[in-house]
């Protein structure tokens, strides 16, 4: 039977690459977006085989369940969540305002922490023994986050999430995994990598660079598969030796 899959996030970046990686895997994959109709639609048709759907909602504002829901009805079910979708602001602690400290601290929280609790909760009760949760977490978690500290508190929840709803899982058959990687190649960071800081952000790595959105796919992917299961509470390091714990 082809697995469904959902993947939050996806329009672009490793959102789009894990939808490709689950698709040329065999999943049938909803394609979740929150705006860019068009550039998700791209996504969707660029995928390898058929019925894939596109599944709009904003997990900062509750719209979990309606995005679980709309998956399950046009795929026919769920087998595989990646949680992907998340945000990240700058927010030093010495220079940011008040009101912008709490301002990135709650839409930081928002949106990578609860809206991936949330989704797990939903995804749930749709999925049976091989079912599979993998979280998209951060290298940020372990070795800190300075100019956006709400980003890695929220990964490292996301990180905790993840082992305690791999042991409460277990018994239904149910997988729970993430990655973390660290600098990824993708548009949101083109201009910070093209500036004098990207020298110095590919030396944090020996291989002298950053990864590819398909590398942490690829990880995804294997976590995703039927073969994965003993790797259930896995925190997958995918940072190039970038910070090793």
């Amino acid at each position: 039977m082809t697995r469904r899959a959902l993947v939050t996030g996806a329009s672009r970046g490793i959102g789009a690459a894990t939808a490709h990686a689950l698709a040329d895997s065999g999943h049938r994959v909803a394609v979740h977006y929150r705006s860019g109709a068009e550039e998700v639609q791209a996504v969707c048709e660029s995928l390898h085989g058929d019925g894939h759907v596109t599944v709009r909602g904003d997990l900062g504002k509750n719209e979990a369940e309606q995005v679980v829901n709309e998956t399950v009805e046009k795929l026919g079910g769920l087998d595989v969540l990646v949680n992907n979708a998340g945000v990240y602001f700058f927010h030093p602690i010495s220079t940011t305002s008040f009101e912008e400290w709490q301002d990135a601290w709650r839409r930081t929280v928002e949106l990578n922490l609860y809206g991936p609790a949330d989704l797990a909760w939903h995804a749930v009760r749709h999925m049976t023994e091989g079912a599979r949760i993998i979280n998209v977490g951060s290298r940020g978690a372990y070795r800190g986050e300075p100019d956006a500290p709400a980003y890695g508190a929220a990964k490292a929840g996301l990180h905790a999430m993840t082992q305690s709803l791999a042991q409460s899982l277990a018994p239904q058959g149910i997988a729970v995994a993430a990655v973390a990687p660290g600098f990824v190649n993708t548009e949101m960071v083109t201009d910070l990598m093209a500036s004098p800081a990207g020298d110095a952000i590919r030396a944090q790595s020996p291989f002298g660079r950053v990864a590819e959105p398909e590398e942490v796919a690829a990880a995804v992917a294997w976590l995703a598969s039927e073969q994965a299961t003993w790797a259930s509470g896995t925190i997958m390091d995918v940072n190039g030796a970038s910070y090793l714990r």
